[in-house]
């Protein structure tokens, strides 16, 4: 049974000790409980989002290291079109653009050039992080944000309902439905089966008659789109500005947040949300004024869980077979 959902044990067991703690918490003081699973979902969202573009491009057999790059950009011209126009959602519709065209240049360099992917990535990097520093203006402001609201009946449900459908904003109630729907497209529908045919042998998919540069192609613009949308998110509802640097290596994070959910959707939106929930309670700690342990240790408790966590379970995974490697259709 746990083969057939692609549950590995120790997963298992995780998540139950996790449930048992969550709910001991929430007997034990309930506002407190809710507050960091909150914050814990507004840390998460962002990444386990990034953590999708990821899984879109190797899927299909492209590494994408550019995420903070495609982040970047795409919530700089994002943020300054909203601040220019005063209109938010015209903010938005542009980080996605902003986001589908870095990844459009992305999958020439790696689909149609063949160039080494890791390169290719490093270049996007680079290319946003001197961009944005050198367009970068201090003063600007958005006219407004995005409403905050509950879900009605939702918002209800015990332990989950003020976390998930309480006090928070659309687009991060959109990420909600986009990341279930990334998994039923992935493994319920015809382009999903194409998408991981040609991540795991490419060859075949085109004896087969699937266009291996195609599906290469959209897929990493549709990560590209999903790109521009968490840098969109960040700028124009969580944080309300734009600084330079603002993703702070959140990319490379939400990369290995990938990994330890396997490359699948909802293996690494609850990655994610695990990450959040450790950088929540390392702020509540804060809060409460723990004097005994210095505050960089209580700050670098999220990244310290994911590199334990990914060097538990790194060892026992295996990416998609033609991820990192250029097709080459005569040598099929």
């Amino acid at each position: 049974m746990l083969k057939r959902i692609n549950i590995k044990p120790w997963q298992l067991i995780l998540g139950v000790v996790l449930l048992g703690v969550w709910i001991y918490c929430y007997i034990a003081n309930t506002d407190i409980t809710n507050s960091v699973v909150a914050s814990g979902m507004r840390f998460g969202m962002p990444l386990a989002l990034a953590a999708m573009v990821g899984i879109m491009c190797e899927r299909s057999g492209v590494i994408n290291i550019g995420i903070e790059g495609t982040m970047l950009l795409s919530g700089f011209t994002g943020f300054y079109v909203a601040s220019w126009s005063k209109n938010i959602v015209a903010g938005l519709m542009i980080a996605i653009l902003t986001g589908i065209l870095t990844s459009f240049v992305h999958a020439m360099m790696t689909i149609q050039w063949k160039m080494d992917q890791i390169i290719a990535g490093t270049i996007i990097n680079i290319l946003a992080s001197g961009l944005t520093s050198f367009l970068y203006k201090q003063g600007s402001t958005i006219p407004n944000s995005w409403p905050i609201f509950d879900i009605p009946i939702l918002g209800q449900i015990p332990f989950i309902g003020h976390a998930f459908f309480t006090q928070q904003g659309p687009i991060q109630y959109l990420g909600l439905i986009l990341i279930p729907a990334i998994w039923v497209m992935m493994y319920k529908t015809r382009w999903g089966l194409r998408t991981r045919a040609v991540g795991e042998n490419p060859g075949s998919a085109d004896t087969a008659g699937v266009s291996v540069i195609k599906v290469r192609m959209i897929n990493v613009m549709f990560g590209g789109a999903i790109g521009g949308f968490v840098g969109g998110f960040i700028c124009l509802e969580l944080v309300g500005s734009f600084s330079k640097e603002f993703t702070a290596g959140s990319g490379f994070t939400a990369l290995a947040l990938m990994i330890f959910g396997r490359w699948n959707p909802m293996g690494a939106f609850a990655a994610a949300i695990l990450f959040g929930l450790a950088q929540a309670l390392s702020t509540q700690l804060q809060i409460f004024g723990v004097t005994n342990i210095p505050n960089q240790f209580i700050t670098m408790l999220p990244y310290v869980f994911t590199i334990v966590v990914l060097a538990v379970s790194a060892g026992k995974v295996r990416p998609p077979a033609a991820a990192g490697k250029s097709y080459e259709k005569e040598q099929a």
